[in-house]
């Protein structure tokens, strides 16, 4: 297990540096830090508010939101362009495409995962669960194997929540409507074609009183990777094992005492890339920490590209960046 630290070892400067100090692995390419990645990180535009939520489609392109401008933008795999896909988004933040082509957002205005078509209308999948609202979806991953949804649902109170939302309260929050006391911190899982969420995190193990953030899934399925976002060192990055029916079981901690943890993304080899404190932090499936991108701050994180090898990057809050891998990504359908 790793020692305290932001989601990172070793802060350097200037932003744009590429930490390699925690190299853990050998002389072979497939496990040195340094075969990952191929030039330094490049600020594709700036000037939003808070970027968030970057989800690829099957071309390559992105897709990503400002939050505090209720806002989803697109960048073209092809020109590099940025342009305004849809105003009005229910807050958006975490997002996925599916095999369809729509793209799967948690809408968090009112407890919300939307399915947004192409033409920007939307349906929503589901607003609460056993009848009491969301906290607020915070981040997605797709089973790319039968196209099951899981969702995070952490509790952030929001300055847009109106004054007689049972959420609204002050920093730090002490209430849920999940949970009689604490946070009420849980996974969900919404089963194909069905309307009504299951929750996963229900063993023993799992802290509920905390705000369970990044998630991502392995390829073939089997395995799904869950961190929760703390402030105090207590944070951790967790596998669990996908049940052919959804349901996760035999928790284990890869990863532990991290703070500020936010979204996450796969590569080819197994490595998880970690967005959070200042930029993006690569883990190997032992849970070694190999790598630290460093781009001044960051949110959230996808494979993208028409080679799917550009690792785009929302954050430092105001931009979007990217950095070319030599290892391509897992998460496009």
């Amino acid at each position: 297990m790793l020692g305290f630290y932001s989601c990172q070892k070793n802060f350097k400067n200037p932003a744009t540096d590429i930490d390699l100090s925690d190299r853990k692995g050998g002389d072979d390419d497939d496990k040195n830090p340094k075969s990952l990645t191929k030039g330094s990180v490049d600020t594709i535009q700036k000037g939003f508010s808070f970027t968030e939520g970057p989800a690829v489609d099957h071309h390559g392109n992105v897709f990503f939101t400002d939050q505090p401008n209720d806002r989803i933008y697109r960048w073209d795999a092809k020109t590099g362009k940025v342009t305004l896909f849809l105003q009005g988004t229910g807050r958006a933040n975490g997002m996925e495409f599916d095999r369809d082509g729509d793209l799967i957002a948690c809408s968090d205005m009112h407890g919300e995962v939307w399915k947004i078509h192409p033409d920007g209308s939307h349906t929503v999948l589901v607003n609460n669960y056993k009848g009491k609202l969301l906290n607020g979806p915070n981040d997605v991953w797709i089973n790319p194997v039968n196209g099951g949804i899981y969702i995070t649902d952490p509790i952030f109170p929001r300055d847009y929540w109106d004054a007689s939302d049972p959420r609204k309260q002050n920093w730090e929050p002490k209430h849920s409507e999940q949970a009689a006391t604490g946070k009420g911190g849980h996974v969900y899982y919404l089963a194909p074609g069905q309307h009504e969420l299951v929750r996963v995190t229900t063993m023993p193990e799992w802290n509920t009183d905390t705000w369970p953030n990044g998630i991502v899934g392995t390829p073939d399925g089997k395995t799904l990777y869950v961190n929760n976002w703390t402030y105090d060192g207590t944070g951790k990055i967790q596998a669990f094992d996908i049940n052919p029916n959804g349901t996760l079981s035999h928790i284990r901690t890869l990863v532990s005492n991290v703070n500020f943890c936010d979204g996450m993304s796969l590569d080819k080899l197994g490595n998880i890339y970690v967005s959070g404190g200042p930029g993006v932090n690569v883990f190997d499936p032992g849970g070694n920490n190999i790598l630290t991108i460093n781009t001044g701050g960051g949110s959230n994180n996808v494979f993208a590209g028409e080679n799917n090898k550009l690792l785009f990057m929302t954050g430092p809050v105001d931009r979007i960046t990217s950095i070319t891998m030599n290892v391509q990504g897992v998460e496009r359908f």
